[in-house]
């Protein structure tokens, strides 16, 4: 029952954080990636098939090959949350299962090794680490995939305690999906097991051939499994790569692999040199034992008592007649390898590197907020090293303080002394548990009321049948930051989400959805990763207007202390066109119109113009200029088409309100709605009409 209640509460604490702190998802953008791939699979789907629209609608770390856009990872960890979206309707059912999972095998792998006991305090101490709560609560794959690792490993082992065929089948099909999932990972949690297979295969071997080894009969039917599963993941890179030794990952990102020298990721890159891997994995190893495990430096010092208790133990206990104390011995060996094959494996991975935005501050980067994820396999061993010492302690420690307090009271006051022991030593234990899980909660937290703000405008709405165009802050990448705006499979969803790009591409999207409403998502400020930095959101319909002249207006108020100011009107195609104005009061009114030749300013005594073509931008700017030298300009896109019998322009334009420059971006995107945003005397009032015949 206690296995099951702690297997029951790591499944609910994973589901509450998930549902609370990451509402709006991370700041991990991966998920993003992985609920899409989710959704494509549930559409019977691989990838997006987008055709030539594919750069409006290319996800983050996805690769685009002509129209098809596929995701760097493999499908296993999303195929998992695809079958909660499947089952319920909702993919944090998957995170749940994963946890009380990961503490269900735990308790196993700890009763194998030790006993019960053991197995109940090691469940309890890997579902009470922060790396497990708050990596599981999001949905990225480290979780997922050592869930499958444990499997394997509580399999492997059962089939070698038992001598069980079928464990040893579960074991290598568990090992092939986790091979699937996360190679190297998988690779480096097997190294230890494999080891042991080989050991023991070449001692029964030794002692009696190979038509009568158990071991070879049973180590031969875990590795067809996985290999098995090898060969799907290498026809599963054939298929989408056209090479099954390319990976999809090297498909995006060649360099982006385990190894030394120049890795490159988009962008970024550096010079992974086996000293700066040393540095970076030793803060991430220093980091995940002081803060990602439990209780921090007090679960890290019971793991390394625990682990000399365990050696201890297999020195004195060589032989036992039911060779129980041999299996243990092994299997403790094994499970202790891992703190040899997962901290030496991810030496020659940079990743570790990138996760420390700074090295040495881990309340920096993506380490600050998720732990030292990739070292996530290390929480069981840990764990299992960490329950034996408690269990020992307590064993050893209890019945001390109850003869010592018998010899000096009674039998009364001993057994209410250990009552408060235990307290004690619970209240203790869930207050550094506590404390540590507490600061990357916090910080989580902090994206998250971040995002709240900024999907306000669209959750008010609540659109459907649309297509809402979104700002592109990091590139041209859905999802990237905006995860939680993500199209289904088939890109025909309530809600379809395209970036808002250059004019051709968004006249094409509007060409490829012209039954729905259309909006633009635009804000206020610059979005920056830090949770600190807000921004102001609006969501602003569109829509397409026709002729074969358009009249518009531009009303701009003029704030006091305005010497003079200049209109400009200017496109990528033809040029720019001027005029001045001198002594403004109140405000300034900007006719202007545009036809499939050019756009003119009417105001002017020649009505100067700019040639306007295909799909083009015009930009109208009104600069005002007070007597110091001090400026600002109001400043509207408008994205337009021409064609034989007329004009298209998106309205309302993209507008902007920038002191000192002409062009300051999302900086100063106006906000007509709120009238603390802008300081006093601005306004910014657009028409845009069909000239009457």
């Amino acid at each position: 029952m206690a296995a099951i209640a702690t297997a029951a509460g790591a499944a609910i604490a994973v589901f509450v954080v998930s549902s609370t702190v990451f509402a709006y998802h991370s700041s991990n953008h991966d998920e993003g990636v992985y609920l899409l791939q989710a959704a494509l699979l549930l559409d019977g789907q691989l990838e997006l098939r987008a055709g030539e629209l594919a750069g409006a609608f290319r996800p983050w770390f996805f690769v685009e090959d002509g129209g098809r856009l596929y995701p760097k990872y493999t499908p296993v960890p999303a195929a998992m949350f695809a079958a909660s979206m499947a089952l319920f309707g909702e993919p944090r059912m998957t995170l749940a299962a994963v946890a009380a999972a990961n503490a269900a095998l735990v308790y196993v792998l700890g009763s194998m090794l030790f006993d019960r006991r053991v197995g109940v305090v090691a469940a309890a101490l890997f579902a009470a680490s922060p790396l497990a709560v708050v990596t599981t609560s999001a949905f990225l794959p480290y979780a997922p995939t050592t869930a499958l690792n444990l499997l394997f490993a509580v399999a492997y082992l059962r089939g070698v305690r038992d001598g069980s065929i079928p464990a040893a089948a579960v074991a290598g099909i568990a090992i092939g999906v986790a091979f699937f999932a996360r190679p190297y990972t998988a690779v480096l949690f097997a190294i230890p097991f494999m080891c042991h297979a080989l050991v023991s295969v070449v001692n029964s071997v030794s002692d009696g051939g190979i038509s009568t080894a158990e071991p070879v009969r049973r180590q031969g039917v875990t590795a067809v499994f996985g290999l098995a599963f090898v060969g799907v993941t290498l026809a599963y890179n054939a298929r989408m790569t056209g090479s099954p030794l390319v990976f999809p990952y090297e498909a995006f990102a060649p360099a982006d692999g385990p190894g030394f020298g120049t890795r490159r990721i988009l962008d970024h890159s550096v010079t992974y040199t086996p000293a700066l891997a040393l540095e970076a994995n030793g803060y991430a190893i220093r980091y995940l034992l002081t803060r990602w495990f439990v209780a921090g430096p007090i679960g890290t010092a019971a793991a390394v008592a625990g682990l000399a208790l365990a050696v201890r133990r297999w020195i004195g206990e060589r032989t036992a007649a039911d060779g129980s104390a041999a299996f243990e011995r092994r299997a403790g060996l094994v499970l202790a390898g891992l703190f040899v094959t997962v901290t030496a494996g991810n030496v020659a991975f940079w990743g570790n590197y990138n996760v420390l935005a700074t090295l040495s501050d881990p309340t920096d980067g993506l380490v600050s907020q998720f732990g030292p994820f990739y070292h996530f396999d290390l929480l069981v061993p840990l764990s299992v090293f960490a329950a034996l010492a408690v269990v020992v302690g307590w064993d050893r420690g209890v019945p001390a303080v109850r003869s010592v307090i018998e010899r000096r009271r009674s039998r009364r006051a001993a057994r209410v002394a250990v009552a408060l022991l235990l307290v004690a030593s619970l209240v203790g234990a869930s207050a550094a548990a506590v404390a540590a899980v507490s600061g990357p909660l916090d910080r989580n937290a902090a994206h998250t009321e971040k995002y709240e703000v900024a999907y306000g405008p669209i959750e008010t709405a609540d659109p459907e049948s649309a297509v809402v165009f979104l700002p592109t802050p990091y590139g041209d990448w859905q999802n990237h930051p905006f995860q939680y705006l993500r199209n289904d499979g088939g890109l025909d969803g309530p809600v379809v989400y395209a970036l808002d790009r250059g004019p051709g591409d968004d006249f094409a999207v509007l060409d490829a959805y012209p039954n729905r409403t259309h909006y633009r998502y635009a804000y206020r400020g610059e979005w920056t990763p830090s949770a600190d930095r807000h921004v102001t959101p609006k969501l602003e319909p569109l829509d397409v207007r026709r002729g074969a002249t358009l009249d518009g207006e531009a009303v701009v108020g003029v704030p006091s202390r305005v010497a003079h100011a200049r209109v400009r009107l200017e496109s990528e195609t033809g040029g720019t066109a001027e005029y001045a104005v001198a002594d403004p009061d109140g405000s300034i009114t900007v006719p202007w119109s545009i036809d499939r030749d050019a756009a003119r300013l009417l105001a002017a005594d020649s009505a100067p113009s700019v040639r306007v073509g295909g799909a083009d931008t015009v930009v109208l700017t009104v600069t005002l200029t007070q007597p110091d030298g001090g400026t600002l300009t109001y400043r509207q896109e408008a994205t337009v088409r021409t064609g034989i019998d007329g004009v298209e322009v998106v309205w309302p334009p993209e507008r902007s309100v920038c002191p000192l420059v002409t062009d300051c971006g999302n900086e100063g995107t106006y906000l007509p709605d709120d009238s603390d945003a802008h300081r006093a005397g601005v306004s910014f009032e657009t028409r845009l009409e069909p000239r009457e015949p």
